[in-house]
């Protein structure tokens, strides 16, 4: 799987560096959701996505976070405030319980209607699973 991941990263001109273990990446997913709200959501997701994927980067560590969020352009002392007071918490649950009640265990899943793709998939593979459930495509 991990070779699949490689390869697709490198298609797409995308980072994916070495990595010997998985970190908990919940309170990167909760500041994330803080940044959606500041207007800053796609600059801290690819920060941390590059980090993550690219460089090996544990997403657990406060200050790791703390420094992604004023590299996307967030108040550093707001962050901590966020990640201290766990602001966003109960909106993870409910995304976790929504995620879980949709049947979904592995990242990504791709669900459209009843129909699930997991993991890493080409572009191809995504036109296709619309195409096949009436989504026109390019």
């Amino acid at each position: 799987m991990v070779g699949n991941l490689k390869n697709i990263a490198d298609e797409l001109n995308l980072p994916f560096g070495e990595r010997d273990k998985t970190c908990n990446s919940r309170l990167a997913q909760e500041l994330g959701l803080w940044a959606d709200s500041m207007g800053k959501g796609e600059e801290f997701h690819s920060l941390a996505f590059r980090a993550y994927f690219g460089d090996g980067v544990n997403l657990a560590h406060i200050p790791i976070l703390l420094q992604l969020a004023e590299n996307a352009g967030l108040p550093k002392n707001e962050a901590e405030k966020v990640l201290n007071m766990r602001s966003f918490k109960e909106v993870v649950d409910r995304d976790w319980a929504e995620s879980r009640c949709k049947g979904v265990a592995a990242i990504p899943t791709f669900v459209l209607d009843d129909y699930k793709m997991v993991g890493a998939q080409s572009y191809e593979a995504l036109a296709r699973m619309l195409r096949e459930n009436g989504v026109k495509t390019r």
